[in-house]
């Protein structure tokens, strides 16, 4: 059942409500959402921090010091970020297992090897196979470049608008297709690869970064429900789904609070759709 508030001092309540609930809340008169840096800023000291990150598939980057073997990790937690988050962890950590050293196992393992270790693996519809055959890419591009940052670097090019055209050019390098990877286009909002991206190229007490020479000015949000949610409350966008164009247009819309960062509020929003033990109403701080 909707909740009607009516009362001009219940707005923040009604945000509260909407966001860490998402119970449908309905007010008498239109709620404009007047959104600031200063709220923004505030929500990321807040919760831009390690100890909100699980449960994420980002945790398990955190295990690597070697930034080599942190990009393979990366590929492989984003890749298989979908489904039930208990599943998804317990699916990359089936995979991590098999790997000492991620980067010199994918270098040393032959395809056959590669489907023989995988061969039982299964994640909804992601097979033992779709994952050793995007870790026989992931192999040929590291040869090929010296690793995936560079690989991704070399479809770079400064006429770009954003990350997109070289998202496609290096999915194409590891074998787009797949559960995995999909191809890039302007129909997906990517938000596995462009969450992949987000972790490499941005460097802060959350995201472990490790590729360098790379613009956070070109990332794109990785548009999930939860940030799609959360975005139209904000009124950043007023779009019908949550595809690439809308990924384009809420990215467009944290350009005008951080022009150099736009995911930098990324991460802490999203807390607020993922985790019930925040309070939203003290975070938030809406004026």
């Amino acid at each position: 059942m909707p909740v009607f508030l009516d009362k001009p001092q219940d707005k923040v309540k009604c945000i509260e409500l909407s966001l860490a609930s998402g119970q449908n809340c309905v007010m008498s008169r239109p709620l404009i959402m007047k959104v600031t840096r200063r709220h923004l800023e505030n929500l990321y000291s807040a919760l831009n921090r390690r100890e909100f990150v699980s449960p994420d598939p980002l945790q398990f980057l955190y295990e690597y010091d070697d930034p080599f073997d942190r990009e393979v990790v990366g590929l492989i937690a984003s890749s298989l970020a979908y489904g039930r988050v208990a599943q998804i962890l317990n699916s990359v950590r089936k995979i991590l297992d098999n790997m000492e050293e991620p980067r010199r196992f994918v270098i040393d393992s032959t395809p056959g090897k590669l489907n023989k270790i995988f061969s039982d693996f299964k994640h909804r519809f992601t097979t033992g196979d779709d994952m050793a055959s995007m870790l026989t890419g992931v192999q040929r591009a590291i040869k090929k470049h010296g690793s995936l940052g560079k690989c991704f670097a070399s479809h770079t090019k400064k006429s770009d608008q954003n990350a997109m055209p070289a998202l496609a050019g290096f999915v194409s390098e590891l074998g787009a297709g797949t559960s995995l990877l999909p191809c890039p286009d302007k129909k997906s909002a990517c938000k596995r690869l462009n969450m992949y991206l987000r972790w490499m190229v941005r460097r802060d007490d959350v995201d472990p970064g490790g590729w360098k020479g790379i613009s956070p000015a070109k990332l794109i949000v990785p548009l999930d429900t939860h940030m799609y949610r959360i975005s139209k409350k904000l009124g950043f966008t007023n779009r019908k789904a949550p595809n690439y164009t809308t990924a384009i247009e809420i990215t467009q819309a944290f350009k005008k609070f951080s022009p150099d960062d736009p995911v930098r509020y990324d991460f802490a929003l999203t807390r607020l759709g993922i985790r019930n033990d925040l309070d939203t109403l003290d975070l938030l701080d809406w004026a």
